[in-house]
């Protein structure tokens, strides 16, 4: 019986295994968030029509979702 000790592979390389970084999405949906964010806030200052207020709060959740997943994709590990 003769030992056999398997050859360590290559160190891969961290370019090749890197995850584009998002080009403009990310910048886009943290401009969205800031944005979305300053109008529910001046709905609600303001007292302007309650859809309004739901619908600039459920994209400011959309884009917190949005970043967060992007991130969980895109971390090296």
């Amino acid at each position: 019986m003769t030992d056999h000790i398997p050859a360590t592979p290559a160190p891969a390389d961290p370019a090749r295994h890197a995850a584009p970084r998002g080009g403009l999405l990310r910048p886009a949906l943290w401009l969205l968030l800031i944005v979305s964010a300053a109008v529910n806030a001046l709905v609600s200052i303001l007292e302007l029509p309650l859809a309004v207020g739901i619908a600039s709060g459920l994209v400011t959740l959309g884009c917190i979702g949005a970043l967060v997943a992007h991130h969980y994709r895109s971390r090296k590990d």
